[in-house]
């Protein structure tokens, strides 16, 4: 065979390898496998000045659509493209939750497992959170042993036992009797920390990294004793924030150090290898950053199942900073990404029926599902009609505020909002392929495990848009109101 002859094969196999590989992070199914023949939409919204949430409001069939033009808007959604898989939605489970639920009367007690928990008559949450010592949410500052016992000899959750962990098992019941749970602290017990506090940031000495490792074990060896599964733990709750509550500082090789010299053996050796450890568990800005110092790390990088990550880079003034996640997806896709925490700021009870709330939610769920995550944690289900208990007065909104002197629920639109996705998107879906050509439109879809399709598409603007759905060949026109949120499943 001359050169040229070589060289032209050589190419050809080129060609035909590339055009036989998909792309990093899509999985392709067989073409044209998900057919719109014969499906009705259903069309669920939540719309501004309206009495919509979650409502029906359609029922649409697909038409043959030859070429889209751009005097049209569009949605797009492929249903054999898809890539990660949907782990769940969920909110934190904390003490002002839990005190704030035991305070309000049986039934409303009830209405809120089954508002947060039921799949047909609630929004159908998986994921929870909670705190392991006190946070900002709790009424006081607590640890689970004496001050000084470096040992743990005096390590119990009785605290726990009043509220918090009853509110849990009421909440796994209400769930069917499983709940993908993690745990966060927010600080060692003073006494293990550089500045004798476990407010003000401070730093844990090296002296009991050992200890705060075995601590871990002991808070979930304990919890799975009371009756609760732990999924995974965080390092550490922003560990790069010095609060006015219970906080504390690890810089990126501190976080990467303790895990590949303490608390990654350590929950190996307990027999707790299945518990997924999370690390960051802060802010997008600097996320890219602690990704690339532990990650980059082979001996820290075994022990993290991923990386979790909280919405207030804004506090600066600034965007979200939304193509940081896709960054981290991109450079590390065998590790998972996780919204850990985020809540509206600045609790105001006369902004309760504020349409900015919801929209919020919207726009980082959506943003962040597009860029790789694979499970999104509001911050407390419930507070009070102060945004609390907090005990540094750090009130915040929540989707659902209980009046504890009237003894009433007040929904906000972050709830629906919310429920958008976590109703109609169930653990174990892939998201697909969605787009929309334009940009009042936010759109991520996603398709179940039973076949069931669900695209959800957000209006940002003031203006009623009719828009196309379009599968494949096939289309359906949608009309949205302004500021409102649509699922439509098929």
């Amino acid at each position: 065979m001359n050169k040229y002859a070589l060289f032209s094969a050589s190419l050809l196999l080129l060609i035909s390898c590339s055009q036989q590989t998909p792309q990093p992070g899509i999985q392709s199914t067989p073409a044209g496998k998900f057919k719109t023949q014969g499906k009705h939409i259903i069309v669920y919204t939540t719309a501004d000045s309206t009495n919509l949430r979650l409502t029906v409001t359609d029922t649409l069939n697909f038409k043959e659509l030859i070429q889209p033009v751009e005097t049209q808007v569009y949605v797009f959604a492929d249903p054999d493209k898809t890539f990660q898989t949907f782990l769940g939605i969920g909110g934190a489970l904390t003490d002002a939750s839990a005190e704030t639920f035991f305070k309000m009367p049986k039934a409303k007690q009830d209405e809120l497992l089954q508002a947060y928990y039921d799949t047909q008559k609630g929004i159908g949450y998986t994921l929870a959170r909670t705190n392991m010592n006190s946070c900002d949410f709790s009424s006081a500052s607590y640890t689970y042993i004496t001050e000084g016992d470096k040992e743990l000899k005096s390590f119990n959750i009785d605290h726990d036992m009043q509220y918090k962990i009853p509110f849990i098992k009421k909440a796994i019941s209400a769930a069917g009797g499983k709940l993908t749970l993690f745990a966060s602290p927010w600080s060692p017990p003073a006494f293990m920390k550089d500045n004798n506090n476990m407010l003000h940031g401070g730093k844990l000495k090296p002296e009991y990294y050992q200890s705060w490792a075995d601590y871990y074990v002991k808070f979930v060896n304990a919890y799975e004793k009371a009756g609760i599964p732990v999924w995974g733990l965080t390092i550490q709750n922003e560990p790069m924030a010095i609060q006015t509550w219970e906080s504390c500082i690890y810089t990126a090789n501190d976080e990467r150090d303790f895990l590949k010299n303490f608390l990654g053996p350590t929950i190996q050796k307990s027999g707790l290898g299945d518990k997924k450890i999370i690390v960051w568990d802060h802010n997008r800005d600097l996320m890219v950053h602690r990704a690339n110092v532990i990650f980059s790390d082979p001996e820290a990088s075994k022990y993290a199942w991923g990386m979790g990550f909280h919405w207030y880079e804004s506090w600066t003034g600034g965007d979200k900073m939304f193509d940081n996640v896709k960054i981290v997806h991109e450079t590390y896709p065998d590790k998972n990404l996780m919204f850990t925490e985020g809540c509206p700021t600045s609790f105001n009870d006369s902004m309760y029926n504020s349409w900015k709330l919801g929209e919020a939610y919207g726009r980082s769920m959506i943003n962040d599902f597009n860029n790789g995550i694979v499970g999104w944690t509001d911050w407390n289900i419930l507070l009070d009609e102060t945004g609390g208990p907090n005990h540094v007065g750090n009130f915040c909104f929540a989707p659902v505020h209980g009046d504890t002197k009237k003894g009433q629920l007040i929904y906000t639109n972050s709830y629906y909002y919310i429920g958008h996705i976590s109703k109609f998107v169930r653990p174990g879906a892939k998201r697909i392929i969605s787009s929309t050509s334009r940009s009042q439109l936010l759109t991520t879809a996603f398709i179940n495990e039973d076949g069931k399709v669900a695209v959800i598409v957000m209006n940002q603007s003031n203006l009623k848009i009719t828009y196309n759905l379009c599968i494949g060949p096939n289309a359906a026109e949608v009309k949205i109101l302004p500021h409102s949120i649509q699922t439509l499943v098929l």
